[in-house]
């Protein structure tokens, strides 16, 4: 489903962030990716979402070579992935329910055909009661909840999470760990990015490790 061969990153003039980065992930894996702060992790997850480019060395998603590919070629892929970043994305202007269903409606499907998937869903990471609520007011923990619910709504091939657990108590974080462990069972492929060592050990998965830039297997 992804590989990386030799990957390199880094911002402008600046020092690599990533260095010599390969692994290789399947359909249907499902990985934890770990490391101290500033070890790399979120800017690996954004060029797996195609947010930057590799500096050098090759990356392939879905078998396409992401460096050879226009621009006008990436948004068909990044469709494929749903993705939870630490500063959630919320749309302001919308509700819960509608942030939530946002991929589903950019797909063309109209309300009454998701109306009860999204409800189901916001009940099942407890933000049923807010479904009508618009992010300004949101609590960090309901804002986190809301911007999982969207990244898995349209059942995506791959799901990249950044400490999708990091702003809720341990029962909620056991809670969405079932929904994740679910959808790796229904086909989606997972990495997630947590500094929850209590979740990796619940989880039973590999773990990759990123420290320095470098990557390796634990």
């Amino acid at each position: 489903m992804l590989r990386l061969e030799n990957v390199g990153l880094r911002y402008g003039e600046g020092p690599e962030i990533l260095k010599d980065v390969s692994f290789a992930i399947r359909p249907g894996d499902f990985y934890f990716l770990t490391g101290p702060s500033g070890a790399g992790k979120s800017s690996l997850l954004k060029l797996l979402f195609l947010a930057l480019r590799p500096t050098r060395g090759s990356l392939h998603i879905f078998g396409e070579n992401i460096g050879s590919l226009r621009h006008d070629k990436l948004p068909p892929i990044r469709r494929r992935i749903g993705v939870v970043f630490q500063e959630f994305r919320l749309l302001d202007h919308l509700s819960t329910f509608d942030n939530v269903a946002l991929p589903l409606r950019v797909a063309g499907k109209v309300e009454s055909s998701y109306r009860r998937d999204v409800m189901d869903l916001l009940d099942w990471v407890g933000l049923a009661d807010k479904a009508r609520s618009y992010p300004p007011i949101l609590s960090g923990g309901e804002k986190q909840r809301a911007a999982i619910a969207r990244a898995v709504i349209a059942k995506p091939q791959l799901l990249l999470a950044d400490e999708p657990t990091g702003n809720v108590d341990p029962v909620l974080a056991k809670r969405l760990l079932h929904l994740f462990l679910e959808l790796n069972r229904l086909g989606t492929t997972m990495l997630i990015a947590t500094h929850d060592r209590g979740l990796v050990r619940q989880a039973d998965r590999p773990v990759l490790h990123l420290e320095e830039g470098m990557m390796s297997l634990q």
